[in-house]
């Protein structure tokens, strides 16, 4: 791990103290990460309300410059080959929100099982390599516990964001992640720090500027 690695992790620590009892899981989280892009993974995360907006604003930091500008290499340049293309792309760390689907979302939810609409997309998207995100503030939501469940059983990683007892997930997930917090909005406020830390991380050991 570098050391600038280690530098955003402390700081987090050090902005968020209530946050210093997640942070070994929020190093075991950044483990699976850092592995699933090893291995060319995507990252799949879903959850409900605000833990959807969540799911996509995860997806904006993987998917482009965070904190970095993430220039694309040599290597890619030469393929693209149009310099305008190149200079107007960045590096990338594949992620998909399941929440985001609309057309597939409501036809699956109106045709089949509204509980299921997150299992069918980890169903189609499934494989060793990929990690699936679960955000859900009880640790309980039922269409995050089916996705989590079938992620597992075709041997996914999987990370849950929940709250303090971290419910159902906490039995389910690789690793959870859980906020030392009950009510709803106080999870959410605390979950965004947690994915920021995570998202930084990851970014710092694959780019350099």
């Amino acid at each position: 791990m570098k050391k600038e690695t280690i530098a955003i992790l402390e700081k987090t620590m050090s902005d968020y103290p209530s946050l210093k009892i997640c942070k070994e899981d929020i190093l075991k989280a950044y483990e699976i990460l850092v592995t699933c892009y090893e291995n060319g993974g995507t990252v799949l995360i879903c959850g409900n309300g605000g833990s959807a907006a969540d799911s996509e604003h995860i997806v904006g930091e993987f998917m482009k410059g965070f904190l970095k500008r993430r220039p694309l290499s040599k290597v890619d340049k030469a393929i693209i080959g149009d310099e305008i293309l190149y200079n107007n792309i960045q590096g990338a760390l594949p992620a998909i929100s399941l929440v985001s689907q609309t057309s597939l979302t409501t036809a699956f939810m109106n045709d089949v099982e509204p509980n299921m609409v997150f299992a069918q997309q980890v169903y189609g998207y499934r494989g060793e390599q990929n990690v699936l995100i679960g955000i859900t503030t009880s640790g309980n939501s039922q269409n995050i516990v089916n996705a989590i469940k079938v992620a597992a059983a075709f041997k996914m990683k999987t990370i849950g964001l929940t709250g303090q007892t971290g419910g159902m997930l906490n039995d389910l997930c690789t690793v959870t992640l859980k906020a030392p917090e009950k009510e709803t909005y106080r999870v959410q406020e605390y979950h965004l720090p947690m994915y920021h830390a995570l998202c930084a991380m990851v970014e710092s050991e694959f780019f350099e500027l």
